[in-house]
């Protein structure tokens, strides 16, 4: 039996951008069964352009639009526009990028090929407002490490993933299995990066180390690409640290919460390194006030590993040394 192809599209205030979008997702070399688009309570003229795009498009291609009138926000939109999927295998889809032509079969053929793979995700071309490259890729400017890379390559990607996400929802195919398995989404955890951490506490996940979309980078991105250079990193060190390990903290207590019942099990293994992300969290969390009575238990936490398993290390260990609270 043929497999199935869906595309999960979430939409706000985007028609900017989103008829290219639409046409790109259309003009694949291997089409979709169904687009699902979820509009999240948008106030310019982005359901026209869906409406105009719906009206032109193929009857071969099903669509499927949900039309928010309270904004659900980006995660909860997302778990919607998912869970209204009906296709074998779901692409994820941001509203203001462009498709290139090969996206879905090359993700496709590797379901295909590999039928224990749960999640694949992608690099993606860096572009402007305008679709000029910026002269990079997505992995390369998420300063997503060869041992990263290797990790997922090898069968373990939560040992990455618990270090930082390298997960962008903008490249990500699941199966749809995977989807009910990951529902209800947490408050806490963004859509893409928690569907990647069941994926990987769970089954097999891999990563395309080749771009099959231009992510468009515009000022505007609901979810952009945070600066990496060295002024971004100096912004970060100064940067209040309260917010930032609250929202670890609370994703890190949800992930400890809902692993003993993912299904499949998850083993032993992982659910002992998620009590000891958990604790690493609780730690930094409850560092003081002053910088100098951080500096023992910071001393501790990186002597012991864990700002090398949790974290980025060593930058890690200075942002917990230095960030005002």
């Amino acid at each position: 039996m043929a497999v199935r192809v869906a595309v999960a599209l979430c939409t706000y205030n985007g028609a900017a951008y989103l008829e290219e979008q639409l046409l790109s997702i259309l003009g694949q070399t291997l089409c979709p069964d169904e687009i699902v688009v979820s509009d999240d309570g948008s106030t310019d003229e982005t359901l026209a352009v869906v409406q105009r795009v719906v009206a032109a498009a193929s009857p071969a291609v099903n669509f499927v639009v949900l039309k928010n009138n309270t904004a659900l926000g980006v995660t909860a939109n997302f778990e919607q526009a998912l869970a209204a999927c009906s296709g074998d295998l779901i692409a994820l889809s941001d509203q203001d990028d462009v498709w290139w032509p090969e996206r879905l079969e090359r993700m496709v053929a590797e379901f295909t090929r590999r039928h224990e793979l749960q999640m694949l995700h992608a690099d993606a071309r860096l572009v402007d407002s305008v679709g000029t490259p910026l002269g990079f890729s997505l992995l390369k400017t998420l300063g997503v490490s060869d041992a990263d890379r290797a990790a997922v390559h090898n069968g373990h990607a939560i040992d990455a993933y618990l270090r930082r996400n390298i997960v962008t929802g903008a490249t990500m195919m699941v199966r749809a299995d995977l989807v009910k398995r990951s529902r209800p989404f947490p408050a806490a955890w963004v859509h893409d990066e928690w569907v990647a951490m069941v994926a990987a506490a769970t089954g097999l996940v891999d990563l395309l180390d080749e771009p099959l979309t231009d992510y468009r980078q515009h000022g505007g991105n609901q979810i952009g690409v945070t600066s990496l250079d060295a002024s971004g990193k100096l912004g970060r060190l100064r940067a209040p640290r309260t917010s930032r390990n609250a929202r670890l903290l609370a994703r890190a207590e949800a992930l400890q919460q809902r692993a003993s019942g993912f299904e499949p099990a998850v083993s032993a293994s992982v659910l002992a390194l998620i009590d000891a992300k958990l604790a690493h969290e609780k730690r930094r969390s409850a560092l003081p006030a002053n910088p100098l009575l951080r500096v023992g238990p910071v001393v501790r936490g990186w002597r012991e590993g864990d700002y090398s398993r949790f974290g980025l290390g060593l930058q890690d260990v200075l942002r917990d040394l230095v960030q005002p609270v």
